[in-house]
């Protein structure tokens, strides 16, 4: 064999080689979002991410007003929108949207400080429960009602818990676990407003019990109604087109998920203005660095009251310098709810709206609403 024969097998493999060597690098480039993070890591993310609190028109949000999650939940499984990196605004309604998407990380940014202790007491409440209705044990302080388990679907859990009374004994030592568990467990150092906060809301969830509302109760005997308004409703009760309860509750398969994220620190509440300087830029230069990328991100109705400030540009060139691909969506509710345009669209790619704006043709919330590509 010449020398010629000899050595071209050897720079075949040699090719190989060093083609398998780039694909494994390029996968762990981009796959080198954190597995998990220290508290030390969470807690001086949320700082160096947060801005300042800001006002809203809505001081309090208990919970979201929008029963269209339920549908959204299962068109956003339909469409295939699942991993990546997730981003969304205000209460427990991002927990459901979590489940749906299993993303890799989650950003939740409000301008309320309020939302961001929201969000660490779930959290520590999410690691302190070992199931669906210990969740919902600890977090109205009621004794857990005998028979449940994980197979028990959630209306049945919430059925179990109408009649149960609130146990205020449990429910000042509940709180001393909470503090604790943050405190000391993790070591998030709060501030006496933060600490105020945090306080404020456990002390809603006990006083209001499943029937917490947005902005407090609903009064009168806990009725669970299909398309309602109270915690207990849009965990158990928010419906899809099918008819079948969908929320981060609705399942102890999409509980458990949550949970997990949250016991790896990879869910992370922060205050921040969507139109501010600071916040959705910082998220996208953490996720640039490490490979991370833009899957979903859940608006509500914050576009509107941008619009009405006139600040809905500096949102969308905030928006511009998160990592997206072509499947990125934001998740908008309300496009089914105000029935924009003659086939509503509450899942819209990011990358064409944003081609659309910087077009100059959304000028208007109602516009935004119809996902102009």
């Amino acid at each position: 064999m010449s020398l010629r024969g000899r050595i071209t097998p050897w720079l075949a493999l040699l090719v190989i080689a060093l083609s398998v060597s780039v694909s494994v690098w390029r996968a762990a480039k981009a796959s080198s979002l954190p597995d998990q993070l220290s508290d030390a890591d969470f807690w001086s993310l949320e700082r160096q991410i947060s801005e300042p609190g800001g006002y809203f028109q809505i001081t309090d949000n208990f919970t979201s007003n929008e029963p269209e999650i339920g549908r959204i939940f299962t068109m956003l499984r339909e469409r295939g929108v699942q991993g990546g990196v997730y981003l969304g605004v205000g209460p427990e309604q991002n927990l459901t949207y979590i489940a749906a998407l299993r993303p890799a990380m989650a950003f939740l940014i409000d301008i309320r400080r309020q939302a961001a202790m929201q969000h660490l007491m779930f959290k520590a409440m999410f690691e302190l429960s070992k199931d669906r209705a210990d969740f919902i044990s600890l977090l109205f302080s009621k004794p857990r009602p005998p028979a449940l388990d994980q197979t028990t679907p959630i209306q049945r859990i919430w059925e179990a818990y109408a009649s149960v009374a609130t146990d205020q004994a449990a429910a000042a030592a509940n709180a001393a676990r909470i503090d604790a568990h943050l405190a000391k467990r993790h070591g998030f150092t709060l501030t006496p407003d933060d600490s105020a906060q945090l306080t404020s809301v456990i002390n809603a969830f006990v006083q209001f019990g499943p029937g917490i509302s947005t902005r407090g109760g609903t009064g009168g005997r806990l009725q669970f109604i299909a398309n309602g308004g109270t915690f207990a409703d849009l965990t158990g009760w928010s419906l899809d087109a099918a008819g079948q309860p969908q929320s981060f509750l609705s399942t102890e398969e999409n509980f458990q998920f949550v949970k997990a994220l949250h016991q790896k620190n990879l869910i992370v509440p922060v205050t921040g203005d969507f139109s501010g300087p600071r916040t959705i830029r910082a998220i996208g230069a953490y996720l640039r660095q490490r490979g991370g990328t833009l899957n979903a991100f859940y608006l509500s109705n914050v576009e509107r009251y941008l619009f009405q400030d006139g600040k809905q540009k500096a949102f969308f060139d905030n928006v511009a310098t998160l990592p997206a691909s072509d499947a990125s969506v934001f998740i908008r509710p309300y496009a089914l709810r105000q029935r924009i345009g003659a086939t509503p669209e509450p899942l819209c790619g990011v990358a064409g709206f944003l081609r659309a704006a910087a077009a100059g043709r959304i000028g208007t919330n109602d516009d935004a609403l119809a996902c102009p590509r």
